[in-house]
């Protein structure tokens, strides 16, 4: 009989599958949202957070992981990526950085005659339909603690429309938000004509924020009224404008986020600039502006093909000493900022958040810039960013504080689901 209860007990094991509740107990806990919990437990079921807390009871199902001398902080957000992106062209941020080329249809060397051509323009394009889960950098990324990305397909003027994305799982189930933004550039190459300039490009998104005014309002008294009325033409850029909630525009160096915080007043868009390089110089005017900056981490630097006898000027100099205070500066004026990678590699990603820590930015504000400033920014702070009930339970576990030089991740918590970082991708924080 005794025999008998075992193997049942044994078959239904086999068929019962991984328990759907998981708990670190004893951490210290940076929920980001509100204080540190110095020992605390955190609970999660069915890929969302249970309880987070001093006094969490731990149900019997759940599996344990032992959080003493460990630190458990919200997965960390890529504010703007390109990972899982087929030939996405990088996202620079100024527009003195040479255009990538114009997306199809869009051929190099065309006259266009107006905006009414919509030229380099795919602004329906949806990453989220576009994202490719076999991506290595995608595992990069989450060899890095990163549980989230926001995604955008970067060529053209109007590339297209970003998605949030978890960084693990099947591709229906990585999509978290979408769409998140329309992604612009300023670029100019392959016009013999309009709009082959920065006054060109900036005339043609004015026309074409014009146009979807209009667009959306003709289509919308149709709607309303069809009976007797003309039917208004269908058009797939326009839609892929008005669709998106918001936009980004490149600025980096300081005239350019001037420029751009004017022109967001222009198009009557909820903007968010991307670069960032000299904010520096601008915090107060962007918190003033109510203007969210993403802060490329891709710090301007000498370039290796240069000629050695060129003697760079002195504002360069100062550009090159001065930008890895840009977060700091961003914090020290409370203006809304985070941070991105630009698709740079762990060691290098390690270099420049050291330099953004030794300029100034302070640990926590630097947690924050990765995990919820992204999360408000793009308006998914009600499901991710911190460690609060009820969110998409994300998380970095490590050995330590998580911009600590040997502080090493141990756990990448995704959706619920307990992943490890790939060792040849890493196993050090950036810092």
């Amino acid at each position: 009989m005794i025999r008998l209860l075992c193997l049942l007990l044994v078959a239904v094991s086999m068929h019962a599958g991984p328990p759907t509740a998981l708990a670190i107990r004893n951490a210290r806990v940076v929920t980001v949202s509100g204080p540190v919990i110095e020992k605390g437990t955190v609970l999660v079921r069915d890929g969302l957070f249970e309880a987070v807390g001093t006094n969490v009871a731990i149900p019997p199902d759940a599996w344990i992981i032992e959080g003493e001398r460990l630190t458990v902080y919200p997965g960390l957000i890529d504010a703007l990526s390109t990972a899982g992106m087929p030939d996405a062209a990088p996202a620079t941020g100024s527009a003195r950085t040479p255009a990538p080329a114009p997306a199809a249809p869009q051929q190099p060397r065309t006259r266009v005659r107006g905006p009414e051509d919509r030229p380099s323009c795919t602004s329906w394009l949806r990453a989220a339909d576009q994202l490719d889960p076999a991506d290595r950098r995608i595992e990069q990324l989450r060899s890095l603690g990163f549980t989230t990305a926001v995604v955008f397909p970067t060529r053209g003027i109007f590339a297209g429309q970003g998605a949030v994305v978890n960084l693990a799982g099947e591709k229906k189930a990585m999509v978290v938000a979408s769409p998140a933004a329309q992604y612009l550039t300023l670029s100019t190459g392959g016009f013999l004509s309009f709009p082959g300039s920065l006054m060109g490009v900036m005339a043609y998104m004015r026309q074409m924020y014009l146009d979807a005014e209009h667009y959306r309002a003709e289509r919308d008294r149709y709607n309303a009224h069809p009976a007797g009325a003309k039917r208004p033409d269908y058009d797939r850029a326009l839609e892929g404008v008005i669709e998106s909630p918001r936009i980004l525009l490149p600025a980096s160096r300081e005239v350019e986020l001037d420029r751009m915080t004017r022109f967001a007043r222009d198009l009557k868009q909820p903007t968010v600039l991307y670069g960032g390089t000299e904010a520096y110089a601008a915090a107060s005017r962007l918190r003033d502006a109510a203007m969210p900056v993403l802060v490329s981490l891709k710090w301007p630097e000498r370039s290796r093909e240069a000629d050695p006898d060129d003697i760079d000027s002195t504002r360069t100099l100062e550009v090159r000493e001065r930008a890895p205070s840009s977060p700091a500066a961003l914090a020290k004026a409370g203006a809304r900022f985070a941070l991105y990678t630009e698709g740079q590699s762990g060691r290098d990603l390690k270099l420049a958040m050291k330099r953004a820590l030794d300029a100034g930015l302070q640990p926590l504000d630097a947690v924050k810039a990765f995990t919820l400033a992204p999360a408000e920014i793009y308006g998914v702070a009600d499901r991710l960013g911190s460690i609060d009930k009820g969110k998409i339970a994300n998380l970095v576990v490590t050995d330590g504080e998580l911009f600590n030089e040997k502080t090493k991740i141990k756990y990448i918590i995704i959706d619920g689901a307990k992943y490890e970082p790939a060792p040849e991708m890493g196993e050090e924080v950036a810092r």
